[in-house]
């Protein structure tokens, strides 16, 4: 068995799988909010025991853990840095030798991102596919990239594209750059967004319902029910995502020119199959080629793909072949 973790700004999503990649046990926890490198890797050093003891079988026992993690990931020395969607992750920190140490297997860190991107080209919607941008819309906005079937991470630092420019000198992005793409769409951005206008007088049910639910940031699900309650500010804010999303795809669809795309992250995830079909219908006018445009689709594998994506960093056995994951 192996283990895989989607570390998230959110949430710290962990899996443990067989050599045929089915799922045996799972672990969600929160991410910390504050604390800094430390705790976030205590925090999966707990999600990976939890989901451990639902196999039954210990952490060290594992033939290894793969780690998708936001930030810019050192994958050969296993450092993680500028982490901004996590608490207090400016700089550098080594993920993989911490969080060894603690769960006692070897563990191997690559972008979160990619790794569900991957997850998706050999498991889930991209099959059919020889190249794929994958966009997860969740805390920030992430991109992964297949081309000619080979995951394709650049320097280190490819598939950002929640850091496209989609308006000069625009609104300040958690990265703290100006007129980024994760500026308009991501739910840290979105969330601070909310708080302004609430600031100016406007009314919005966003925090009623998070207080209500015991939450301590607009999660997916609360931005769903805001929609659900007809609530304007959320409609208002998540229509200028769909505009940003729709600008920033299709110039990377400009440059990439990929078979198709594949929509996740929780928000994503979580609006669905119409807020799909609203980023593509606004990528259209941006679109160099519309005239065929790629094959646009959610992702299969629904909360759990990133986990999983995760674990194929540590690679079956001789002679095992992963099959689809089963995924409630």
């Amino acid at each position: 068995m192996r283990g895989g973790i989607d570390l998230g700004g959110t949430k710290i999503q962990a899996v443990v799988v067989d050599d045929a990649g089915e799922v045996k046990g799972e672990e969600r926890v929160p991410t910390p909010t504050g604390g800094g490198p430390p705790d976030v890797a205590d925090a999966i050093a707990g999600a990976l025991r939890g989901a451990a003891d639902a196999a039954g079988v210990e952490t060290a026992a594992l033939d290894g853990v793969g780690v998708g993690s936001p930030g810019i990931v050192d994958t050969r020395k296993g450092v993680v840095s500028s982490a901004r969607n996590l608490p207090d992750w400016e700089g550098s920190f080594p993920l993989a030798q911490t969080l060894g140490a603690a769960v006692g297997t070897r563990v191997r860190i690559e972008n979160d991102v990619q790794v569900a991107t991957n997850a998706e080209f050999e498991l889930g919607a991209g099959r059919p596919y020889r190249s794929l941008l994958g966009v997860f819309w969740g805390t920030g906005v992430g991109g992964g990239i297949i081309l000619k079937g080979r995951p394709w991470i650049g320097r280190g630092g490819a598939g950002e594209i929640g850091h496209v420019v989609v308006k000069k000198d625009g609104a300040r992005c958690p990265c703290g750059r100006r007129g980024c793409m994760e500026a308009y769409a991501g739910r840290k951005a979105l969330e601070q967004r909310a708080r302004k206008r609430v600031e100016k007088g406007e009314k919005t049910d966003l925090f009623k319902i998070m207080e209500k639910r015991g939450r301590d940031r607009l999660t997916s699900g609360i931005w769903a029910r805001a929609l659900d309650h007809n609530d304007r500010v959320a409609a208002k804010l998540l229509d200028e995502a769909v505009e940003a999303l729709g600008v920033g795809v299709a110039s990377a669809l400009n440059v990439l020119d990929v078979d198709a795309v594949i929509l996740g992250g929780g928000l994503g995830l979580r609006l669905g199959e119409p807020y799909r079909e609203r980023i593509e219908a606004a990528m259209m006018p941006h679109l160099f080629s519309s005239d065929d445009p790629p094959a646009m689709h959610m992702a299969a594998l629904g909360d759990l793909g990133g986990a999983i994506g995760a674990s194929l960093l540590i690679r079956p056995r001789r002679g095992a072949v992963a099959q689809p994951a089963t995924v409630s």
